[in-house]
């Protein structure tokens, strides 16, 4: 829904990258290579993004890198778009609500590093967490959010990635 809003696929590839996961930093040309774009398409949407204050460039011998401004009064309100967008939100809520004892969601892989490729993968950490739900559930959110998504479950996750929810 949000690619009908931004036709630009650059710009939308750029606002999940670094606003997926504020850590997500990038510079031209890895960028350019990461999304599969001509660096003029990428320069030119992060010179739109920088001068509305979206994100913040920094110069790091001799790369200018391009970061989230976690300033910008909109910051949030992008990154719940973002989220809302790859269909994040969706999953935590199904996941959480019927899934059994889940401790806590994990996003982890390309879109964890802003990747937008088209699989999400998610570790579910939680002690008894009912499989056979997971697998109806996965089916039903794939064809809602037109992504593959892999589900991990463990009792406890030790590995990388962006924390999206965690039992209080």
């Amino acid at each position: 829904m949000l690619s009908n809003l931004i036709t630009s696929k650059t710009r939308l590839r750029l606002l999940v990258k670094f606003f997926i996961n504020a850590a997500n930093e990038g510079y031209l040309r890895g960028l350019a290579t990461e999304m599969h774009e001509n660096t003029n398409a990428i320069r030119k949407e992060l010179n739109n993004l920088s001068e509305a204050g979206y994100i913040l460039r920094e110069e790091q011998e001799s790369k200018v890198f391009y970061r989230a401004n976690k300033q910008h009064p909109y910051f949030s309100l992008l990154q719940q778009i973002v989220r809302k967008h790859i269909g994040l939100d969706d999953i935590i809520e199904a996941v959480v609500s019927r899934m059994g004892e889940v401790h806590r969601v994990f996003l982890i892989g390309d879109y964890a590093k802003g990747i937008d490729s088209g699989l999400l993968e998610v570790v579910i950490e939680g002690g008894i967490i009912h499989q056979q739900y997971l697998e109806q559930l996965k089916e039903k959110i794939e064809n809602e959010i037109q992504k593959t998504i892999t589900f991990h479950t463990t009792k406890q996750y030790e590995g990388d990635g962006l924390l999206v929810f965690e039992q209080e």
